[in-house]
C-alpha cells in the first residue's frame, strides 16, 4: 500500500478537488479540479546523499530528528529546488554532517514505491576526518566495515547501499546500482 497524502484544495483557484480519471486520455486517477479543470500529478520526491569515505572506514551519522531518532544513516535528505542531484547530495552531506568532500559519482538508484521516493547515493571522498555535524546530527563518525551498527541503522535503503559499497570494494571496482525496496 502506497503512503499518500491526498490534494484536498486545488492549487490554482482554491477549489476542492475531485479524484478521477481526467478526459484527457490519461489512464489513472488524479487530484483534478471540477471548478477550474486543473489536474494535479503526484510525483515521488527525490532523497539525495552520499556514501562519504576516507581509506577504509565511511561516515554516517545519527540522527537528531524523526523519524527513527538515535538511528545511524549515510548523510541524505530531500532535494531542493534549483540544483542538481549532486549539488544536492553534497549540500546534505554538508548540512548533515559538515564534512568536506570530493564528490564521486553516482552508486545508488533506490526506488521506495510505497512511500513515493527514490533515493540517490552518490560516491564521495571525505577531504578530512573533522566534522562539525548541524541540528540535525547527533553524532557524525567514521566506520570500518565491521564496526558498522548493522541493526541500528535508520532506513533500508542505506542497508542495501552500505551492502553494495563494501561487495564492491572487496571486489576493487564500484559500480552502479539500481535496487527496488519493496
Amino acid at each position: 500500500m502506497t503512503f499518500r497524502r491526498p490534494i484536498q484544495h486545488c492549487r490554482a483557484c482554491g477549489s476542492a478537488v475531485v479524484y478521477r480519471v481526467p478526459d484527457d486520455g490519461d489512464t489513472r486517477e488524479r487530484a483534478v479540479c471540477p471548478a477550474c479543470g486543473t489536474i494535479h500529478y503526484e510525483n515521488p520526491l527525490n532523497v539525495v546523499g552520499t556514501v562519504p569515505a576516507l581509506g577504509d572506514r565511511v561516515l554516517l551519522c545519527k540522527r537528531n530528528i524523526e523519524p527513527r531518532w538515535g538511528k545511524w544513516t549515510l548523510p541524505a535528505g530531500f532535494m531542493e529546488l534549483d540544483e542538481t542531484t549532486a549539488q544536492g547530495a553534497a549540500r546534505e552531506t554538508d548540512e548533515e554532517a559538515g564534512a568536506q568532500i570530493e564528490m564521486g559519482p553516482l552508486f545508488s538508484v533506490l526506488n521506495v514505491p510505497r512511500v513515493g521516493q527514490v533515493h540517490l547515493f552518490y560516491l564521495a571522498t571525505l577531504l578530512s576526518d573533522r566534522f562539525n555535524p548541524g541540528y540535525e546530527t547527533i553524532e557524525a563518525r567514521l566506520f570500518t566495515e565491521d564496526e558498522i551498527p548493522w541493526d541500528e541503522l535508520a532506513f533500508r535503503t542505506v542497508k542495501a547501499t552500505l551492502e553494495r559499497y563494501f561487495a564492491d570494494r572487496r571486489a576493487g571496482r564500484f559500480g552502479m546500482h539500481c535496487i527496488d525496496i519493496v
